[in-house]
């Protein structure tokens, strides 16, 4: 009974149920049966216990009819990079960055700052949006306009005006006004910030803005707002200068005088014509070297410091920035650049065999002392070589070591004038006039400040040189050129040994010539008399060369030693062109008479004896060097000058003489003594160029046994001279057969039957 009750009461639900399921199962996904109809499911309904809904986090779910899809929110893009996408997928939204998809999104002078999500949009520093928001986005029809900071009251200060730029601002002080050091947001009136900005000058302020008025030897070129710097005219008023001989060049220094104390005084001095006083001291420095070398080292100093002097005063007036000038003796290189603005960088210059390389700093001197402007200029000379030569009292030269110019002279100017010591060294490269592997060369500069100017290597190196160039370094300026180093030949112990016997022998033979030509009266003739004294003036030359030729310690004693060698070797020449002479009057003219005795001593002493004269006259220094007392090679040609017209004059009269008298052989002798003293000297001018050990060997052997030789060719070869010998050598050896005074009438009863023979002079060899 229980049981049938229980079951009645459990039928109805389970019936329930199982109608349920039935009618469920009839609707399709996405859908569920509400009385007895499907209706679609909002997926995308809000659930309480999932915030983030189906799609998750920053996504937008889409229902449609039976399902739904998910999208990213506005500022975000999805993994996948599709538009749509379903739950089921791993896809997720990430933030898009809309700055940097477009660099332009929001606009001319805006910034675009990204934000989660989407973007802002910011107007930059100095700009305001149309509207005045402070953010917008692309499509709010708002941009971003420049803000005038100008129109705000004494933004800059009284001192200074304000100029509007797009975003920003300018404040320029007003002329006569600048920022001080330290204080970059006012402006103060120059004239009080630095008491030096006028240098050696007072400051003055301007309605134009500050001048400076120079004081007395300083001046500013003209400019009044640069600084006042030095200017030295004392060059311009030196006595001592090439001015009086050229009149063109007396003018200009007059001129640059007047000038350059006018800057000096004046306070609106003239401006100068730069360009047309360029051009008078090119011209002056051609008429200047066109008429040969100078030969005075203070008037080398003179001429030198007037050039750079002048090329500094006139620089700042030069109104092109690069000037290049050529003329006959020189080649012009000049750089002006102008400006408030310190120059920056290197130049290279190349002028006539130099080039010069040079820092712009370096040229323009302290930043603190800048004037305005910079000048370099850099002048070579086509022959300043020949009268700069020789002036070597400022070279540390070694024992056996002498010099010569090869290079041009090179002039380097700058507009700074504290040069003495330049941070940075310039560099010149010299062709040289002489290509040689042998010689070394040295860098140097002309210093006035040694004994009135000469040639110094102090503070110049060689960097690098070659037979063809040489690269110099430098840490100051002035004028420059290369050194070569001359051979002198050693004094060799062979050598020295040949001398003193060749001349101990010559001595001998000498003096047994003079006593020959001079006591033994059967063979005087004019010629004997000119053998005579051309064999004293070798033995007294000879003498004075042992004794005084190394004595170099006493420069007074050694100069007169070079000149009574002179006299004499210059004599003994002499009386061989008289002996030329005297032949070409005897067979060509057919005199047979002898010179008056005053007249060959004229012409045998009194010659040399003026030639002598007029070199130490014209330059005393030329007698004597450091080694021995010889002439130097500035005046040698005062003595190879005459010895070259003397070998000509003779050779011209004995071609003459042998081919009117070919038949007759006494003039072999004199052919043959001119023969041996010409080559002498002709190997000794090689010895100045540093000649080969042969070649030494050779002029020490002919000029040390030149006694012996004249003795053996007018003594020994001579037959008559020789039987002279014999009867005095008779004497000796057989006192007893015949008395002197018997020998002494028998000579002179011979006299007149040889006196043709004595006068001719004729030796039979």
């Amino acid at each position: 009974m229980q049981r049938n009750e229980i079951c009645r009461a459990l039928f109805p639900a389970l019936n329930l149920s199982i109608v349920i399921v039935l009618s469920e199962s009839e609707c399709p996904d996405g859908f569920n049966l509400y009385r007895r109809k499907c209706h679609d499911i909002n997926e995308c309904k809000f659930d309480e216990d999932n915030s983030e809904g189906l799609c998750g986090k920053d996504t937008v779910c889409h229902n449609t009819n039976g399902s739904f899809y998910c999208s990213c929110e506005d500022g975000f893009r999805s993994t996948s990079g599709a538009a749509h996408f379903h739950a089921a997928t791993s896809v997720k939204c990430e933030d898009l960055n809309e700055c940097l998809e477009d660099g332009g999104l929001c606009g001319p002078n805006a910034l675009c700052f990204n934000t989660i999500p989407q973007y802002s949009c910011i107007c930059e520093v100095g700009f305001i949006s149309t509207t005045g928001v402070e953010g917008f986005r692309n499509g709010d029809n708002i941009t971003c306009r420049d803000i005038d900071e100008c129109q705000e009251e004494n933004v800059c200060g009284q001192n200074a005006t304000c100029i509007n730029t797009q975003g920003s601002f300018n404040c320029v002080c007003n002329a006569g006004f600048k920022l001080r050091s330290g204080h970059q947001e006012q402006c103060e009136d120059i004239c009080m910030i630095g008491t030096t900005i006028c240098g050696n000058g007072t400051c003055y302020h301007g309605a134009s803005g500050h001048y400076c008025t120079c004081h007395a030897g300083f001046t500013n070129y003209g400019h009044k707002g640069s600084r006042c710097t030095e200017l030295n005219c004392d060059v311009f008023n030196n006595k001592i200068s090439l001015t009086e001989e050229f009149h063109d060049a007396h003018d200009l220094v007059m001129q640059l005088k007047k000038s350059c104390l006018e800057l000096t005084v004046s306070e609106n001095p003239k401006e100068l014509d730069g360009e047309e006083i360029l051009k008078q001291l090119l011209s002056v420095i051609d008429k200047l070297l066109s008429g040969g070398a100078i030969k005075d080292n203070r008037k080398v100093s003179i001429f030198l410091t007037m050039v750079e002097e002048t090329l500094r005063l006139i620089g700042p007036f030069i109104k092109a920035p690069w000037t290049a000038r050529t003329s006959t003796h020189t080649d012009l290189k000049l750089l002006v650049k102008k400006g408030d603005d310190f120059p920056q960088g290197t130049k290279t210059f190349s002028s006539k065999g130099a080039h010069l390389n040079i820092s712009l700093k370096t040229a323009a001197g302290e930043p603190s002392y800048y004037p305005g402007f910079t000048t370099v200029s850099s002048l070579s000379y086509g022959n300043l070589e020949d009268s700069a030569d020789g002036f070597f009292s400022g070279m540390k030269r070694q024992e056996e070591q002498s010099y010569k110019i090869n290079s041009k002279v090179v002039t380097v100017t700058v507009s700074n004038r504290n040069t003495s010591h330049l941070k940075e060294p310039v560099i010149l490269t010299f062709d040289h006039l002489k290509q040689s592997n042998e010689e070394s060369h040295t860098c140097v500069f002309w210093d006035s400040s040694i004994e009135g100017g000469s040639w110094s290597a102090r503070g110049c190196s060689v960097l690098t040189s070659n037979p063809d160039y040489t690269v110099c370094s430098c840490n100051h300026l002035s004028s420059f050129a290369v050194l070569m180093a001359l051979h002198e030949i050693e004094d060799t112990f062979e050598l020295k040994l040949i001398t003193w016997v060749g001349l101990s022998l010559s001595l001998i033979c000498l003096f047994i010539c003079i006593l020959t030509f001079s006591l033994i009266h059967s063979i005087k003739s004019p010629r004997t008399t000119i053998h005579l004294h051309l064999c004293i003036s070798l033995f007294i030359a000879t003498i004075i060369f042992l004794a005084g030729i190394s004595r170099t310690e006493n420069r007074v004693g050694c100069a007169v030693v070079a000149g009574l060698l002179h006299f004499f070797f210059l004599a003994a020449f002499c009386w061989m062109c008289l002996e030329g002479i005297q032949l070409f009057r005897m067979v060509v003219l057919v005199f047979n008479t002898s010179f008056k005795t005053l007249y060959m001593m004229a012409g045998g002493y009194g010659v040399p004896a003026v030639i002598v004269a007029v070199s130490a006259l014209a330059n005393a220094k030329g007698y004597g060097t450091k080694r021995h007392c010889w002439l130097n090679l500035e005046l040698i040609w005062s003595f190879f000058g005459p010895v070259c017209v003397i070998i000509v004059v003779n050779i011209f009269f004995f071609l003459i003489t042998v081919w009117k008298l070919a038949q007759k052989v006494f003039i072999i002798t004199a052919v043959a003594q001119l023969t041996l003293l010409g080559t002498m000297w002709i190997f000794g001018c090689f010895q100045f160029e540093g000649a080969p050990i042969v070649i030494s060997y050779l002029f020490t052997i002919f000029s040390s046994f030149q006694g012996v030789l004249l003795f053996v060719m007018h003594c020994l070869l001579s037959k008559q001279v020789r039987e002279e010998y014999e009867k005095i050598l008779s004497i000796f050896c057989a006192p007893g057969k015949k008395s002197y005074s018997d020998l002494s009438s028998s000579h002179t009863s011979k006299a007149p039957a040889s006196k043709s023979t004595h006068d001719t002079g004729e030796s039979r060899i």
